[in-house]
């Protein structure tokens, strides 16, 4: 039977996790796999948390030298995160020939050319299935599974702590209260920067896109806005017009260009994606063969993204050729590839306005000048002559409604108070 050595970089949430799967699960992948699977070494500083596993001490690595000169080891799972130390050592372990599997999105989304050329040039595997919506196969499905179709569209929820946020919201709670439960939970981080602006969506969307479109999506590319200025008004005002309100990570590949953006969108409450709730991630995949499917499963956790590296490292452990992407993985995107940032939606809008006779004419005609319509309008009374308008638009694009918005910000009669997309 082949036996297989494993290094783990990192032994916290994720790296614990796997951890735990290879050494729990060990003798069911002998049985299933026909694979021994053992994890010969770890790095990591924290030897209480190595205990707690119940880790051996004298398995601990005092660095990565260590790792990537040992004979032993095949397939090093880096779990430590961020960019400079996780390059630092995926590099050297590709550069030994060994086998990388990463949980890091971040990295491989800014960084994934360096990393293919490096296993490209030392016949090494490289994998990165736990880089995007944790537990949920999305990677393997866009490489394995349906790659008979043309993929023209993906649409998903594909950051948890956003997605618990969001689900508090519809129920009443306050974004700030709603944060704060997160990380108590522990969805969230002590600074929750990257989750909440939607630069760890926009990193997952960079790789999927490529992915699915066979083309680089720079990370640069992928428009981004967060959901820290959500009020809970708007969450209600979409509730009762028929929404819930999601960050939706959202890519299409049309004729006219590629459109790749992650920002709060209204969608229908019919729609699959609008009974996704908490912690949970889908994606909505459109192939021109298949058709529509949705992927939907934990995005985050220990054993979610454990799974996920341990679905890597035996894949990698029974596969002997390596594949590499199926596109020019360079830094930036191909030159033939136009992407699209005037985009189409409807939206959704609340304003503030002076309640006097012929307001509503006014805000009418500069819809009007930039070609917009309004399909859905409530207007309520406010205190001290003011009144509540709020606005959901036909599709239109992006460029007519910040045309629209420059222009009521020269009205002292009108104030913007929120601009939200509305999914069609």
């Amino acid at each position: 039977m082949k036996r297989v050595g494993i290094a783990i970089l990192g032994l916290g949430v994720v790296g614990g996790g796997a951890y735990r799967i290879l050494t729990e699960h060990a003798e069911f992948f002998k049985k299933t796999q026909e694979v021994e699977l053992f994890v010969q070494s770890a790095l990591e500083c924290n030897r209480e948390r190595a205990s707690a596993l119940g880790f051996p001490q004298e398995k601990l690595a005092s660095n990565i030298a260590e790792i990537v000169s040992d004979p032993d080891v095949q397939i090093v799972v880096e779990a430590i995160g961020g960019i400079e130390a996780a390059k630092e050592y995926v590099l050297a372990a590709l550069h030994a020939g060994k086998t990388v599997v990463t949980s890091n999105k971040e990295l491989y989304a800014k960084f994934s050319h360096e990393l293919e050329r490096a296993a490209k040039q030392h016949n090494a595997g490289l994998y990165f299935e736990a880089s995007c919506v944790g537990g949920v196969p999305i990677i393997r499905t866009l490489l394995d599974g349906v790659q008979s179709n043309k993929v023209s569209s993906l649409m998903g929820i594909i950051n948890g702590t956003t997605n618990y946020i969001l689900t508090k919201m519809s129920e009443g709670m306050e974004y700030g209260q709603a944060l704060c439960e997160a990380q108590a939970h522990g969805y969230a981080e002590s600074d929750p920067t990257a989750d909440v602006d939607g630069f760890d969506a926009a990193y997952k969307l960079s790789i999927l896109a490529s992915l699915a479109f066979h083309t680089k999506i720079p990370f640069a590319k992928v428009f981004r806005e967060g959901i820290a200025k959500i009020s809970l008004e708007d969450v209600a005002d979409g509730e009762a017009l028929g929404y819930r309100l999601k960050l939706l990570a959202i890519a299409k590949d049309t004729p006219a260009g590629v459109e790749v953006r992650v920002h709060p969108t209204f969608v229908k409450k019919e729609h699959p994606l609008a009974s996704v709730e908490k912690n949970f991630n889908a994606v909505f995949l459109t192939g021109d063969a298949v058709g529509e499917i949705m992927l939907y499963g934990k995005g985050a956790g220990s054993l979610p993204t454990g799974s996920a590296i341990v679905s890597d490292v035996i894949f990698a452990a029974t596969h002997v050729d390596n594949h590499y992407s199926t596109f020019k993985n360079t830094a930036s995107a191909a030159q033939d590839v136009k992407f699209i940032t005037d985009f189409s939606s409807a939206y959704y809008l609340r304003l503030t306005v002076d309640d006097v006779p012929g307001m509503l004419a006014k805000i009418a005609a500069v819809f009007g000048k930039q070609g917009i319509s309004i399909v859905e309008l409530i207007q309520r009374s406010a205190c001290a002559g003011k009144a509540t308008l709020v606005a959901v638009t036909h599709e239109t694009h992006e460029n007519a409604i910040k045309n629209s918005v420059a222009k009521f910000e020269t009205m002292e009669t009108v104030k913007v108070e929120s601009v939200l997309r509305v999914a069609l």
